[in-house]
């Protein structure tokens, strides 16, 4: 894949009187999915939105992931079978965040993440029908859940057991299509103390002291950097351990994500293994889940600006041998915050530039 020489901007709206054809649609929309509390694990009233809406226009398949979660695979007329697949995801972050809006600007859990690509692509699609510029067989939609918590749901969608010339994925990118992405690595830690009375430290061993010790050895650690990607990062989401302040705790724990910047994810737990057992070898545990190597994507459209991002998507969990894309609208900077939002200009530049992504696959 080459670069692209140039792109000023990604698209540009024509006129306000031009965009007003679909931005009321658009809007309510994302509002009716953005107000369907979808967090991960528990997405069925997102589900319910996604299908309400899909069937007065397409056919609609529910794909059960587990229990009441499902997949939302829908496609124009009866042949579920297209060149296309437009996809995002619509599981979200916890906690939810209701949703409001004031002027261009819109704000709730998943309206960047990933909601906006999910209202934008569906209006694309839709609009492409209506002026006939695709048909049967092009496109097909499918929206999953999970991709929050391990990405189940895209796992489960290999099992449709159909093919694509081309797949496009949809989250915040800042209106811009992307040529890669970080992969990503995660840790257990657990520290293994000795209890006692807080007054008598030294009859114990604080398996909180020992945590804290492993996990600052840790963050001083040199990680790998690239020139594609920038710095290997690291951010230790979750701690616990102890019960008590008077209580020398007998365990102590921590899980952690690693953005890697490099395809040598071995080489990353061997220098972590190291940090570790330079300070705590005997009572701290290091173990290793949820790996997946950095990806390269597909940007041989003209008109768009492209970048690399460090986060970890959906896009290598789908098998097959499509051309992959990726792009929405909306900032990652602040989803899974208390201030995720999205702008109705951005929803809108979207729309236009999935049609353009949709039709230059098809070509």
């Amino acid at each position: 894949m080459k670069p692209l020489l140039s792109a000023a901007l990604t698209s540009v709206l024509v006129s306000s009187a031009w965009a007003a054809s679909y931005t009321e649609s658009l809007i309510s929309l994302h509002k009716t999915l953005v107000e369907a509390d979808s967090t991960t694990k528990s997405e069925a009233l997102g589900t319910q939105a996604l299908k309400a809406y899909l069937e007065t226009n397409f056919t609609v398949e529910l794909q059960t992931v587990e229990g009441t979660r499902q997949n939302v695979f829908a496609y124009p007329g009866t042949a579920s079978e297209a060149r296309v697949l437009v996809t995002s995801h619509f599981d979200t972050v916890p906690p939810y965040i209701p949703y409001s809006r004031s002027g261009d600007e819109i704000r709730g859990r998943g309206t960047s993440d990933a909601k906006g690509s999910v209202a934008a692509q569906i209006i694309a699609v839709e609009e492409l029908l209506k002026s006939g510029e695709i048909v049967e067989g092009d496109v097909a939609l499918l929206y999953v859940v999970g991709e929050e918590s391990g990405g189940d749901g895209m796992g489960a969608a290999n099992e449709l057991g159909l093919t694509w010339e081309s797949v496009i994925f949809g989250e915040p990118t800042e209106n811009t299509l992307v040529r890669a992405h970080k992969g990503v690595l995660g840790f257990n830690i657990t520290a293994h103390g000795v209890a006692g009375h807080s007054g008598y430290p030294e009859y114990g061993r604080s398996a909180i002291d020992l945590l804290v010790r492993a996990l600052d050895q840790i963050q001083d650690t040199k990680l790998p950097w690239t020139e594609e990607f920038g710095n290997t990062t690291l951010n230790v989401g979750l701690i616990e351990g102890g019960i008590a302040t008077n209580v020398i705790p007998e365990s102590a724990s921590g899980r952690a994500s690693i953005r890697a910047a490099t395809e040598d994810l071995q080489g990353i737990q061997d220098v972590l293994q190291k940090a570790v057992s330079d300070v705590t070898p005997e009572y701290v545990n290091l173990t290793f889940a949820g790996s997946g190597l950095p990806v390269s994507l597909d940007y041989d459209v003209e008109g768009f600006n492209t970048t690399v991002v460090n986060y970890y998507t959906d896009v290598p969990r789908l098998n097959g041998t499509h051309k992959r894309y990726l792009y929405g609208p909306g900032t990652i900077l602040v989803a899974h915050s208390a201030d995720e939002r999205i702008t109705v200009q951005d929803l809108e530049l979207a729309v236009e530039d999935y049609k353009k992504l949709i039709l230059a696959a098809l070509r």
